[in-house]
């Protein structure tokens, strides 16, 4: 099935219309905030250009855009750790997306072995320089057995 996005129209067709017509970045990348479906915990943040914006529709599964290797990134792909859509969203100006997601294999999302790329806080306010506190208390996987090695 090959996706198309209507092209960009007015503010009120953008903002409240029926048709998708995303904007990307002056980089080709828009935003994309991807989340736990059941728990609703922000599982990380990533870029979608064109194309993973499209093979994400046409697949049902996540897929970004590696700003550090410059190639499609099928989450899961080679780990197991797939990010199947349960829903997408876009913003009101549709510069950005939300993917509710639920997770595959043994449930982390991160590749430091937490379930979300967010598992440190920060101090703030009246705690503002006290070190930064874990969130998860263990990792669901041990990313050496997952990805190998890493140089």
């Amino acid at each position: 099935m090959e996706i198309t996005f209507a092209p960009r129209g007015g503010k009120k067709e953008l903002e409240e219309g029926f048709q998708l017509a995303p904007k990307f970045d002056e980089n080709g990348l828009m935003p994309a905030v991807t989340v736990d479906h059941k728990t609703g915990d922000v599982l990380m943040v990533a870029f979608m250009n064109e194309q993973a914006l499209k093979e994400t529709i046409r697949l049902g599964e996540a897929v970004y855009w590696s700003r550090s290797r410059k190639e499609l990134w099928h989450k899961g792909a080679t780990s197991g750790l797939t990010q199947k859509v349960v829903e997408l969203r876009i913003d009101c100006d549709q510069d950005a997306v939300v993917l509710r997601v639920e997770v595959g294999g043994l449930g982390g999302s991160c590749h430091v072995g937490y379930k979300s790329c967010f598992y440190r806080s920060i101090p703030v306010g009246e705690q503002a320089g006290q070190p930064m506190a874990l969130n998860e208390k263990e990792k669901v996987f041990d990313p050496e057995q997952v990805y190998g090695k890493k140089s």
